[in-house]
């Protein structure tokens, strides 16, 4: 099987792509190419003059949980410093840049195609630190492990923008890093290494690439394929199954029972078949605690619709266990996940939220790819 080519790729046999004397790049574990060699390796490797390396959430080295990251540290491999990126944005992630030294800033991490998941705006907080400060910023572009045909859910309410979502995308978004960064409208020096070989159509399989995990709590295509569903429930006291090796596709909580999977199982859901389980979160919500819940089996990955799902079972969770599902409160923020508050009123109002996902679409504007 032939594998699609990525913007890392692509650079490596070509340094003359990324322009510029002093690079910054922007990467973690999944900044590889195809034969699993380090995008920083194969960058020194190619003669291009990385002086420093960024990482996002969870680290460059992907050691840390949801929230968490690296420090600032010397990589013992290359000698390169390391800046911790999480949590900063504006003047101070403007003053770690100026501190690097850099003069480019080249972004090299895989996204997984939903707009809470963090990296993009990674991307989105140091293009915008790169426009103030008058960088170039390079993103070697790789494929949406949603593939890129479809979007699904609505778009974000700008009151309602945070660091799981700092601009107006449905929830699965249809597009790569670098179509997103276009989309953003920095004035920028950006430029986009394209992929080869990328089809908007692609399966992750069909890719050829090896899957590197994101993430600690991502750590397949299938966790992927259901995130921007099941990921709703980071939202509220539902376990999403972080503290187990299925997450997202293992949902459950102390309070349910064996009505959950045979409701869920009565709507038919396109691509979808719903097992009743038993799973006990080793860390985060309900650790320690045997839960009962479903776990989520694909069995059409074109006819799912994962918000859909997702809303669907938020909808089931909330008619069955309407004294014990909780969606409001200090600790959780569906308001943000969701991109505002309708979601949220429609819980509170006990009124079924499905209809606030509008059919399925392509994703429309500048893209690049067929």
């Amino acid at each position: 099987m032939t594998h699609v080519r990525t913007g890392a790729e692509r650079l490596a046999t070509d340094p003359a792509l990324a322009g510029g004397t002093r690079l910054g790049l922007i990467t973690n574990p999944t900044g590889v190419l195809p034969d699993l060699t380090p995008t920083t390796d194969a960058l020194l490797a190619a003669g291009l003059p990385l002086t420093a390396l960024f990482g996002p959430e969870h680290g460059l080295r992907g050691t840390a949980q949801a929230d968490g990251s690296e420090a600032d540290f010397t990589d013992p491999r290359t000698g390169l410093p390391v800046y911790d990126t999480h949590k900063l944005s504006g003047a101070a992630l403007d003053e770690v840049v100026s501190r690097s030294g850099v003069d480019t800033l080249v972004f090299d991490i895989a996204d997984v195609g939903t707009r809470f998941y963090t990296y993009v705006w990674t991307m989105y907080d140091l293009l915008a630190s790169a426009s103030r400060l008058g960088l170039r910023f390079v993103v070697l572009d790789r494929p949406n492990p949603l593939g890129g045909d479809v979007e699904e859910g609505p778009l974000l309410d700008p009151a309602f923008a945070s660091f799981v979502g700092r601009h107006p995308l449905p929830v699965r978004h249809g597009r790569t890093a670098g179509e997103l960064a276009l989309a953003f409208g920095f004035d920028a020096d950006l430029h986009v290494v394209t992929m080869e070989g990328w089809r908007r159509g692609m399966t992750w399989e069909e890719t050829g690439l090896p899957w590197v995990m994101p993430s600690v709590n991502m750590p397949t295509p299938d966790t992927a394929l259901v995130y921007p569903g099941t990921g709703l429930f980071e939202g509220t006291n539902f376990s999403e199954g972080r503290g187990t090796t299925r997450p997202f596709e293992l949902v459950g909580a102390p309070y349910a029972d064996d009505a959950f999977a045979p409701a869920l199982a009565a709507l038919d859901l396109p691509g979808v078949r719903f097992r009743d389980v038993w799973f006990t979160p080793t860390f985060h919500k309900h650790a320690g605690t045997p839960v009962r819940g479903v776990q989520l089996h694909v069995h059409d990955r074109r006819a799912f619709r994962p918000v859909l799902t997702g809303l669907s079972m938020l909808h089931v969770a909330r008619t069955l266990y309407p004294d014990s599902l909780v969606w409001r409160g200090p600790e959780l923020f569906l308001d943000h996940l969701w991109g505002s508050d309708s979601l949220a009123r429609r819980l509170d109002a006990g009124q079924d939220p499905r209809d606030l996902c509008p059919p399925p679409s392509r994703p429309a504007g500048a893209l690049l790819y067929a």
